[in-house]
């Protein structure tokens, strides 16, 4: 599964990426990004603009919002024909934006966090779904991360990994009108080779912990992976 997961970027980084993107000037800045919080998407139905949405689907179909810490992943196997999932896979799907994710590794009854993140200067844009939810005629808009299979990098530490875009043909042909089986076919373990990562401090385990300082490397047990 995804977790955890960091936004720290600037306006500038996301227009080099994306091109003409409306961000608003100041961005809110979440180096530990926990479900239920809010962080930033770029959705099929604003595809020129930043969205901030909750995160964890509440389908829209929901009494309450009371399952939407549950459903913050999506496994990419059977997506198209679970319940919460199948709507949103055809219609509704969008970018998460991020900097890095967070996993955590068992070894020797511990669970040590790692920092996982692109090898080169690139933004982590992860693929997912999105809903909106209403409660008495208010809406919240909501979404879920796709998990796949795990990649070389990632295999050591978590049997999942969230689903990553690394292509800008990837980018605009998921958040455009596609059949079905089009957007089944987009979704795949990414690449071996593309990512990095490190221990960072076990300070990531506390949501109230949210600081530049939760990137810094510890320990040095990434290395053993690389």
């Amino acid at each position: 599964m995804c977790g955890r997961f960091s936004f720290s970027t600037s306006p500038k980084k996301i227009q080099e990426h994306f091109g003409d993107i409306e961000t608003g000037e100041n961005l809110r800045m979440n180096f530990n990004v926990a479900p239920t919080q809010y962080s930033y998407v770029i959705t099929d139905k604003d595809p020129h603009k930043l969205s901030y949405f909750r995160w964890g689907l509440v389908p829209h179909w929901s009494k309450d919002a009371k399952n939407a810490a549950r459903l913050i992943n999506a496994r990419m196997e059977g997506i198209a024909s679970k319940p919460s999932f199948r709507v949103p896979i055809r219609k509704r799907r969008c970018l998460i934006i991020a900097d890095s994710f967070y996993e955590w590794k068992k070894e020797n009854g511990k669970k040590i966090p790692f920092r996982i993140l692109p090898k080169k200067d690139q933004l982590l844009v992860m693929g997912g779904i999105w809903d909106v939810w209403y409660k008495n005629e208010e809406p919240m808009s909501t979404f879920s991360i796709i998990t796949t299979p795990p990649n070389k990098e990632v295999a050591p530490i978590h049997n999942r990994m969230p689903l990553i875009f690394t292509k800008k043909r990837e980018w605009g042909r998921w958040l455009s009108e596609l059949h079905i089986d089009q957007v089944l076919e987009l979704m795949d373990t990414s690449p071996d080779g593309i990512l990095r990562k490190y221990q960072v401090s076990d300070r990531v385990n506390s949501v109230r912990n949210n600081g530049i300082e939760l990137h810094r490397e510890i320990g040095g047990q990434g290395s053993l992976f690389d």
